[in-house]
């Protein structure tokens, strides 16, 4: 089985089960956010909730920590960057 989820208008193809953060990650999706205060990138640091730096929208929901956050079918994702 697969699940699809879109990335900032593109689809990604997971097995269901995978946190969103590591679906992500590989497919070198970084950074996931930028720091508001410098604009760098951030991207994952603990995959565990803990360090909030894998901040993104998921279906509308702002601020998700994607490390927490199992896949679904036809999820909507953005990440946090400026244009």
């Amino acid at each position: 089985m697969t699940v699809t989820v879109i990335i900032d208008d593109a689809t990604y193809n997971s097995k269901p089960g995978e946190n969103l953060a590591a679906l992500m990650l590989r497919n070198d999706l970084m950074p996931f956010r930028q720091n508001p205060a410098d604009k760098t990138g951030r991207a994952p640091h603990c995959m565990m909730g803990i360090c909030f730096e894998c901040l993104v929208e998921v279906d509308g929901v702002p601020s998700t920590q994607a490390c927490l956050v199992l896949v679904q079918d036809g999820m909507i994702v953005r990440r946090k960057l400026d244009d």
